[in-house]
């Protein structure tokens, strides 16, 4: 049984903790360590307050389906950081943090859970975000 089941188990509270929907981007123990798997793996680089996507982290979303071009062209901030409340580390949040949210919700790697904010990482999503972004889950 996974942490998260298990958790799970344990209440919705703690299941936000582990991963939830903040607004529109994913927060939580799974924001965060997705945004610094992203951040390990050259992708993005932190920057004061924002991040900033590398050439090859350009390549590597736009092979997920993300738009970029669009996300850029929008009112709101493209890539910045967002506080998390659980984790004292920021996650991703801006255009680039929703549509990654939305693009796995898509993909049917993360869920939502039913009457929360909370969302779950499904079996073939955490091969997926383990195999392409090295991002371990327990």
């Amino acid at each position: 049984m996974s942490r998260l089941t298990k958790l799970l188990d344990g209440g919705l509270v703690q299941a936000e903790r582990i991963g939830r929907e903040r607004h529109d981007h994913l927060a939580g123990e799974l924001g965060v360590g997705l945004t610094e798997a992203l951040e390990h793996q050259g992708t993005l680089t932190a920057t004061e307050c924002a991040y900033a996507l590398t050439s090859a982290g350009e390549r590597q979303l736009r092979a997920l389906g993300l738009d970029l071009d669009a996300l850029r062209c929008g009112r709101r901030p493209f890539a910045r950081q967002c506080p998390d409340w659980t984790e004292g580390r920021p996650h991703l949040a801006g255009s680039l943090g929703a549509a990654l949210a939305d693009r796995l919700l898509e993909l049917r790697w993360v869920k939502r859970l039913p009457n929360s904010r909370a969302v779950a990482v499904t079996p073939q999503g955490a091969r997926e975000l383990r195999s392409r972004f090295a991002l371990a889950l327990d």
